[in-house]
């Protein structure tokens, strides 16, 4: 199954005329449960299900205009050349929907969070395509079509169309129609998430190549679709019970074990600073004191730090740069 036999059969034929201008922005997530695995690259459908929390108003935000010639990009102020890893993944995502080939857009996009430096700018960007190409080109789709589409251009990206709590559903389907993204009813409103920005330098290995990577040479990859199985079960209960501290074990525990399988893949795949092991240290040392807080990593050297609203003043001692996010606020 290919990506254009996909949304030929989600996206409608018949179109009104491209709007002018349109804006759109979507949220960053990260992975409580990670997505480290696909069952068909083509797709980006993934091995095991998984399960994140969007950051509010830390995300993408798009704006996209019909132009004439070729696609033009703007990031975060600074004219993008065409041959840059934004521009082509863009361009090569707007060729799956453009109305004719002489349709080209201006692509004026703004990220609330480093880009490239692991804390899922790429889900953000491509669910506030998504959502923008929705607008402009009058799909009038739902959010589970936008999230199917949004994954054919990031993985991730289609839990970035919702906000709080999200699960990607694993789905079994060849065409990936079944695999999509939904937001939890549970809301936590006390529930903190602190990133510990370390580095905003561009990760030396994308996670797209880095997953492909660890997948095919790992030998502890073998393990963990089924570990994957049981965090997400685990992870479901402890949100619905509000069980703070069985979320915080596990999701530290996921995100450890996501990176043994990458630090065991030949060549090892590295994305730990000196300074993102002394962080991992501080929070444990921060739990022994009595402030109950826990961290996860995504394919980045950066840590997001998970706690309680009461827990605050302990955790902006110990990291005094942290950005602090209500999800639920």
């Amino acid at each position: 199954m290919t990506k254009p036999e996909v949304i030929a059969q989600l996206v409608p034929k018949r179109l009104p005329a491209p709007k002018k201008t349109v804006t759109a922005f979507a949220p960053s997530n990260i992975a409580l449960c990670k997505y480290w695995g696909k069952r068909d690259a083509e797709l980006n459908l993934p091995t095991a299900p998984s399960l994140s929390i969007s950051l509010g108003r830390l995300g993408s935000e798009v704006t996209l205009t019909p132009c004439a010639d070729h696609d033009r990009y703007t990031l975060n102020g600074r004219r993008l050349l065409p041959e840059c890893v934004f521009a082509r993944r863009a361009s090569a995502f707007f060729d799956l929907f453009r109305p004719h080939k002489q349709f080209f857009l201006e692509v004026v996009a703004r990220n609330t969070i480093p880009t490239a430096a692991g804390l899922a700018s790429s889900a953000s960007g491509f669910a506030a395509l998504t959502l923008a190409l929705n607008d402009l080109l009058g799909w009038k789709l739902d959010r589970r079509k936008l999230s199917i589409l949004a994954r054919l251009g990031s993985g991730s990206a289609c839990r970035s169309l919702f906000e709080g709590f999200v699960e990607w559903r694993v789905g079994k389907a060849a065409d990936g129609l079944d695999s999509f993204a939904e937001p939890l009813p549970t809301r936590w409103p006390d529930l903190r998430v602190g990133l510990v920005v370390l580095s905003k330098q561009e990760k030396p290995i994308g996670s797209r190549d880095a997953m492909a990577h660890t997948r095919a040479t790992s030998p502890l990859y073998a393990a963990w679709p089924a570990t994957v199985e049981r965090d997400f079960a685990a992870l479901k209960e402890a949100i619905r019970r509000r069980d703070f501290t069985r979320l915080g074990e596990l999701a530290e525990g996921n995100a450890l074990a996501m990176h043994a399988t990458m630090l065991a893949a030949r060549p090892a795949v590295v994305y730990c600073l000196p300074e993102s092991l002394e962080a991992m240290q501080a929070v444990r040392a921060l739990r022994a004191d009595g402030c109950e807080v826990y961290f996860t990593m995504d394919a980045g050297p950066n840590l997001k730090l998970l706690f309680r609203k009461p827990d605050l003043r302990g955790i902006v001692k110990r990291f005094p740069e942290v950005q602090v996010v209500a999800p639920f606020a």
